[in-house]
């Protein structure tokens, strides 16, 4: 097993995300493009960029949206499922959802 690499979110604002869980940063609030989501438990946002996460095998599932394919994310420093990414997506730079 190789060592653990963490990035830190490269920000202009103090609002960073970060896993609920171990604390790591994920996304910059300027990475933000929507709250507008849903998730399996709840409510989830859209970011154009996340660091510190490693990504599942692609897969088809049905969202509320329709079938798409995505890929569930989790977060590199703890392993807990963060949320899904988008392998496939028809509006440019939108691509992972975080729960």
């Amino acid at each position: 097993m190789g060592r653990l690499f963490i990035e830190s979110v490269p920000t202009t604002t103090t609002r960073i995300y970060k896993c609920k869980y171990c604390k790591v940063d994920l996304a910059s609030y300027d990475e933000l493009e929507s709250k507008e989501f849903q998730g399996r438990y709840g409510k989830a946002y859209l970011f154009k960029t996340v660091v510190n996460l490693s990504v599942g095998p692609v897969e088809d599932r049905e969202l509320s949206s329709g079938l798409h394919k995505i890929s569930d994310i989790y977060c590199t420093s703890c392993q807990q499922i963060l949320g899904w990414k988008y392998a496939v997506w028809t509006l440019e730079n939108l691509s992972f959802v975080v729960l």
